[in-house]
């Protein structure tokens, strides 16, 4: 009797804690919802300065002559200025953010001036320069798309000499180049660029043509350009 007794009073408190289950379950504080996943992490893509490039040019020059007889003195330095537009060619190759690289161009100019000052006084001597190119080297640092430079090499150009009562003369004269810029990648292929550029052609010996004895004629500029070049891929 007494088993028959137990075991129902087992059997009602396991019913008992059966029905009760739920609504401690319910009491229970509920478990936060998942954290959202974080999206996964994609690099910037850091430009290439590598690759061929061509490319147009355009600006302004402003710098001096100067006419030096052997026989009769100088003019004393004089002002020239004038526009400059021509094409560019060049390459780049990149070491990290170092970039080194070789470049050419070649300008129309229109950078001329003239004085009747010294040497000149009396009649008018004049300087002009009809086209100018340079070939150089680059290197500058990459903070991705901004190119910081300088560069530098040899320059050549026409330098013509002239004057009221004497006949023109004109030779093509072999000097130097060195000057910074900065450039800055529009896309991956176009690229747009100032830069400021110091040119010596050293000297036109214009020989009795000008003056009696030998006159050297001197050309000395500095020119700010900018520019658009078109990059063909990387190395």
């Amino acid at each position: 009797m007494r088993r028959i007794l137990f075991a129902g009073a087992l059997s009602l408190a396991i019913a008992t804690i059966a029905a009760s289950a739920p609504a401690v379950a319910a009491d229970l504080p509920q478990a936060p919802p998942p954290m959202p996943r974080a999206p996964a992490f994609v690099p910037v893509p850091v430009y290439n300065w590598s690759g061929f490039y061509v490319g147009i040019n355009g600006g302004w020059g402003f710098g001096t002559s100067n006419w030096t007889n052997s026989l009769f003195g100088n003019s004393g330095d004089f002002n020239l200025s004038g526009g400059v537009a021509g094409g560019t060619v060049g390459a780049n190759w990149q070491f990290s953010q170092f970039v080194v690289g070789v470049e050419g161009d070649i300008d129309w100019s229109n950078i001329n001036g003239s004085t009747s000052n010294g040497l000149c006084a009396g009649t008018t001597c004049s300087t002009k320069n009809t086209w100018l190119s340079t070939i150089r080297g680059r290197a500058g640092f990459a903070a991705d798309r901004i190119l910081f430079y300088g560069t530098g090499g040899g320059a050549f150009g026409s330098i013509q000499a002239s004057g009221a009562a004497f006949t023109n003369t004109s030779s093509t004269q072999f000097g130097w180049t060195a000057g910074a810029g900065i450039e800055g990648a529009l896309t991956d292929n176009l690229t747009a660029r100032i830069e400021y550029l110091y040119v010596d052609l050293g000297n036109n010996t214009c020989s009795v043509v000008c003056f009696p004895g030998s006159t050297n004629v001197s050309f000395k500029t500095s020119m700010v350009r900018a520019g658009l070049d078109f990059k063909f891929g990387g190395f």
